[in-house]
């Protein structure tokens, strides 16, 4: 729920102390993590005893594959001292967060090198493990171990799992290092704040009249290159950042980094092809230089990416009715072993679905299917849905995804307007001397009414200073009432229906203002004033004079 209902790159934090009771959601928040780029950071808690070690073991291993996945952590802690953990909310949830180094190792030793720029804040480093040593050394050579809580590069904090290592702010620029040393799984993050950072989506190209590249859903191809559109911002805009080296890098073991050719697409846009990808998991990382202080700077994404066999694709018109049955075709395919593929279909608005359970595939063959969807009547339109459609192959563990957003939009068919109709009025107490009128009230009776509309949503005063009143909205035709000051002599009502249809009833009791008539100025005969005739009006006379004395 938090993944489809909080932005894209969002942090997202989990406490729990209880195993997972739905499983079966992991293949779905896997797939939701990737479509989003969200961080999730998870929090178990476990108390002092009373619960089986291989229970909590397994459990927690599900909540560090989603953190690992997404780039976040998990930390295992006691219910006494979690808030000594929580320091890492305040953390990641500041500004201008951005990713310099991320890996996962399943234990031994190594020793792995970060680049630190000039304007780098706050950087702190993260790891979570158990059974572990590490020494960090800045470039002029200085070092401080786990065992040194404050020492020469910074403060080290210890509780649970995690280990939270701020740097002093006096930091050295240039290539750091961290010497590992792990019996068990472990993590590792280095962060800090700055301006100068990435994001990224796979893409494909497409041709036509305006060509050009589309984002991807789902993991990129097998067996082909990899394109991806990268958007780069720099302290002073997309100038001030000259990009080195693009490429992927794996996560979870040792290799190189596969570099990408790329092709400067103007405004900060860069256009990366990756020709050999990295097996298994994999995020971006990107190398350049900060124009502004000359220094250079490496960054990374958070979440962990993997190339996969299996297509699939997903088209749907992005909205349905409440009550309706919307039908949903999707392909599968593989460049894979063919065979039966597992097919498995959510949405976080547990609304009733049908698909079938499996496809049949054949080896570069599209296998088409049909997935419905039905939102309850009761379903509020404007309801937004996320459907997650996972397809995975019988023969591996080879898995891919397509994530749909649709919209429950109620049709509208009523296009008509409320109308009112005035009933009676009752002002004859009003007087005529207007210094008087505070003294004295009038009334309006109204009848409002939708006709074969969805009916009247609300009523509202848009001009008076009266009080309005009225019948149940429930009712077809409404009588409304309306009570002012005799000083207060114009009222505007307004009645809108349930679709957005605006209907006014405008009435006043001020005396009408008479305006002369608007027409050609009069002219003056030279020889004088015209005779005042009883035909003309007197005051066509008085002006006609008028003008014939100001010529004189």
């Amino acid at each position: 729920m938090a993944l489809t209902g909080a932005p894209a790159f969002s942090h997202i934090y989990v406490f729990t102390d209880a195993t997972a009771k739905d499983i079966w959601l992991k293949d779905t928040i896997l797939a939701l993590i990737s479509s989003t780029k969200s961080t999730v950071v998870s929090f178990f808690m476990t108390s002092t005893g009373g619960r089986k070690r291989r229970s909590v073991t397994a459990s927690f291993n599900d909540y560090r594959d989603l953190a690992l996945a997404s780039g976040g952590q998990a930390i295992h802690v006691t219910k006494g001292n979690l808030p000594e953990a929580t320091d890492i909310i305040l953390d990641t949830s500041t500004s201008a967060l951005v990713t310099v180094l991320q890996r996962s190792r399943s234990s031994g030793s190594e020793t792995f090198t970060f680049l630190l720029d000039e304007s780098l804040r706050n950087i702190t480093l993260y790891i979570t493990g158990s059974q572990m040593t590490f020494t960090i050394s800045n470039p002029a050579g200085v070092s401080q171990s786990n065992t040194q809580l404050s020492g020469g590069l910074g403060t080290i904090q210890s509780v649970g799992n995690l280990w939270r290592i701020r740097l002093d702010d006096d930091k050295q620029t240039g290539a750091w290092k961290i010497q590992m040393a792990s019996a068990q799984p472990y993590t590792l993050k280095v962060t800090g704040q700055n301006t100068i950072t990435f994001i990224y989506d796979f893409v494909d190209a497409f041709k036509g009249p305006h060509p050009g590249y589309a984002p991807i859903t789902g993991r990129p191809q097998a067996g082909r290159p990899a394109m991806l559109l990268l958007s780069v911002m720099g302290r002073e805009g997309p100038a001030s950042v000259k990009v080195g080296e693009v490429g992927l890098i794996p996560v979870s073991r040792a290799g190189p980094v596969s570099k990408g050719s790329t092709t400067d697409m103007g405004n900060g846009d860069i256009l990366v092809t990756v020709d050999a990808v990295p097996q298994g998991e994999f995020v971006v990382i990107l190398t350049g230089t900060d124009s502004v202080s000359g220094s250079q700077f490496q960054r990374q994404s958070t979440t962990q990416m993997s190339i996969s066999k299996v297509i699939v694709t997903a088209v749907a018109d992005g909205s349905v009715e409440p009550g309706q049955t919307l039908s949903i075709p999707f392909s599968v395919m593989t460049e894979g072993s063919g065979g039966p593929c597992s097919i498995n279909a959510r949405n976080d608005k547990e609304f009733p679905m049908t698909f079938p359970m499996n496809v049949p595939l054949t080896t570069g063959q599209y296998a088409n299917a049909t997935l419905t969807i039905t939102p309850p009547k009761d379903t509020p339109s404007g309801t937004g849905v996320t459907l997650t459609i996972m397809a995975k192959t019988s023969a591996s563990t080879d898995s891919n995804y397509a994530v749909l957003r649709l919209s429950v939009v109620t049709k509208i068919t009523d296009f008509v307007r409320p109308t009112c109709k005035v009933d009676r009025v009752a002002a004859d107490d009003c007087p005529t001397d207007v210094s008087q009128c505070a003294s004295f009230r009038w009334n309006l009776f109204t009848k409002l009414t939708d006709g074969k509309g969805t009916g009247i949503d609300r009523i509202t005063l848009r001009q008076g200073d009266g009080v309005l009143s009225h019948d149940a909205l429930t009712h077809l035709d409404i009588e409304a009432s309306y009570n002012a000051s005799c000083c207060s002599q114009i009222v505007e009502i307004v009645a809108v229906d349930k679709v957005g249809n605006v209907g006014t009833c405008f009435f006043s009791i001020a005396p009408p203002t008479i305006a002369p008539p608007v027409g050609p100025a009069p002219t003056v005969p030279a020889g004088g004033p015209p005779p005042l005739s009883l035909a003309r009006p007197l005051w066509v006379s008085c002006l006609l004079l008028a003008a014939w004395m100001a010529r004189s």
